[in-house]
């Protein structure tokens, strides 16, 4: 069985990162520069933040981090976002979500310039990873593709079940596996809380993408010997963080997996890093 370890790929990325921005700063005379709005003092996306500033200090990339309070009015982040998509020295902004109750995220998410839509949330960048074209993927469906392509484990020609269905994992993840290419071209079944005989869909894949937000949901007897598990869902419970999968269960069945944590979690960081890096090269090229 191979650990497919999030955590060791992710410092190695964030090291390349951290040599390309050196290089870019000593081009343009400054460094990629990335805007976080962190709106109110929920405990988790607190330390979402934090690790995400962490990863800028490390790759050189300028972090700004802005905290409206809770209460902040809907227009008054409407008109932050606007303040930021006009500031030449930002060249990716994030939003971290979950808002606050009363706060409607959709519309902050479109008021992004899709050219400093560095989570690839925005319709535009949907629209774009659609068809197939270039543009900002979400980070967390990046990273479960970057993760299998640093092993050496393509999907071509397989079979690959994605469990869940969010418009943040399930939906841009089954998009991505359908591209071309080596790490794309797999025959793909998404499934949801209203699929039927799910743990037999579930069995019949070479590759198997857990994102459906319940702890070890997804248990030894529904994956085949052999397959590949990605797991990217992350439990808090009383033992501690568990992913969607039953790791201890299923790790002498598997072919590869990924822990929780220590997997997907870290990819996904490493990747923002990537596309704001991405984005400021699109910035200096105008």
């Amino acid at each position: 069985m191979i650990l497919l370890d999030g955590k060791a790929t992710a410092a190695a990325i964030r090291a390349e990162l951290k040599d390309e921005v050196a290089a870019l700063r000593a081009a343009h005379g400054r460094a990629p520069g990335l805007a976080v709005v962190l709106v109110g003092e929920d405990p988790a996306s607190q330390v979402y933040v934090r690790m995400k500033v962490k990863a800028c200090e490390e790759t050189g990339i300028v972090s700004r981090k802005i905290t409206p309070p809770a209460d902040i009015r809907q227009e008054d982040l409407e008109a932050l976002i606007r303040e930021l998509d006009a500031d030449s020295d930002v060249d990716g902004i994030l939003v971290q979500l979950p808002l606050p109750l009363g706060l409607e995220s959709q519309s902050i998410l479109d008021l992004i310039d899709p050219c400093k839509d560095v989570d690839g949330f925005h319709p535009v960048n949907v629209g774009r990873l659609s068809a197939g074209l270039p543009g900002f993927k979400p980070c967390t469906p990046a990273g479960c593709i970057e993760l299998l392509r640093r092993y050496n484990l393509s999907t071509r020609g397989k079979k690959a079940v994605v469990v869940g269905r969010s418009n943040i994992v399930g939906k841009p993840l089954a998009s991505l596996l359908m591209l071309s290419g080596d790490y794309g071209d797999a025959t793909v079944t998404v499934c949801h809380s209203r699929t039927r005989n799910l743990a037999d869909e579930v069995r019949q894949a070479d590759f198997v993408f857990a994102a459906i937000g319940r702890p070890r949901f997804i248990t030894a007897d529904m994956v085949k010997d052999g397959a590949v598990v990605v797991d990217v869902g992350i439990n808090r419970t009383e033992t501690g963080l568990v992913g969607d999968c039953d790791f201890e269960g299923m790790k002498d069945k598997v072919a590869a997996i990924t822990p929780v944590p220590g997997g997907i979690g870290p990819m996904t960081i490493a990747l923002l890093m990537r596309n704001t890096v991405q984005a400021f090269r699109a910035h200096m090229e105008k």
